[in-house]
């Protein structure tokens, strides 16, 4: 599968940046891919801050490839699990927090393309944003080498994360995961509250806290939804909480 060169004006606004080779061959070397066309690796890193064409289109897309390989590589990894506990892990390892993983340790941070003040508020760290970009990158592969390759490459990808799987946690999202410790222990459940919302109506981010004040806890997490955010203050929250209790 092929796609033209990307030569969209849109990118070549003052604000962007041309990949540097060192930083663009490291990069291909972690993500076990070389892309022919570098022009559409800088449109998957993208941020909408710098303006149109971005990285939304392919993030789309990258979405609906991830789903479906994912959920390939489940069912033929675990044959015995019922249907229900292969959804819950799949949205376990599809979630921005599991992307966001991922692109940290592709080094997504140091290559996205944003706008100065997307940049200067620390864009280049937001989970929210790393995740997205996570996903472009996987739409551009699908485009440029169809699904056979980045099916590859998602199962190199995730190949680690399944190997750190507990049995006894299929599927249980973080904030089932706390809120079973904490009931265990007979500890009230966290208490959550929204502290900021802010982007436009159709692409907000929500700024989510976590408290359990018996054990002296109090965690923060962001995402595009209200639920997003606060699963990831409860992970946040339950590793505190084993760690210290």
């Amino acid at each position: 599968m092929t796609r033209s060169k990307f030569t969209s004006q849109g990118i070549k606004s003052k604000h962007a940046k041309k990949l540097k080779k060192q930083d663009y061959t490291v990069f291909s070397q972690k993500l076990g891919y070389t892309f022919k066309q570098p022009d559409l690796l800088q449109e998957a890193l993208t941020h909408r801050s710098l303006g149109f064409p971005n990285n939304e289109r392919l993030e789309f897309l990258g979405d609906s490839v991830l789903n479906c390989a994912v959920s390939t590589l489940l069912f033929k990894r675990f044959l015995l699990l019922p249907e229900g506990d292969l959804t819950r892990l799949r949205a376990n390892f599809v979630n921005q927090d599991a992307l966001h993983q991922l692109a940290s340790a592709l080094g997504i941070g140091e290559l996205i393309l944003l706008g100065d003040g997307e940049r200067k508020s620390g864009g280049h760290q937001r989970p929210s944003i790393l995740a997205n970009a996570m996903e472009a990158i996987i739409g551009a592969i699908y485009l440029e080498s169809g699904f056979e390759k980045v099916d590859q490459v998602i199962v190199t990808l995730y190949d680690p994360l399944l190997n750190q799987l507990d049995p006894d946690l299929f599927g249980k999202d973080p904030k089932t995961l706390l809120q079973e410790y904490l009931q265990s222990r007979k500890v009230d459940l966290p208490e959550y509250s929204t502290l900021l919302t802010r982007g436009d109506a159709h692409a907000q981010v929500f700024h989510v806290e976590c408290v359990i004040p018996e054990f002296a806890i109090r965690t923060s997490g962001e995402g595009t939804s209200r639920r997003r955010a606060e699963q990831e203050a409860a992970r946040r929250a339950y590793k505190l909480a084993v760690v210290r209790h």
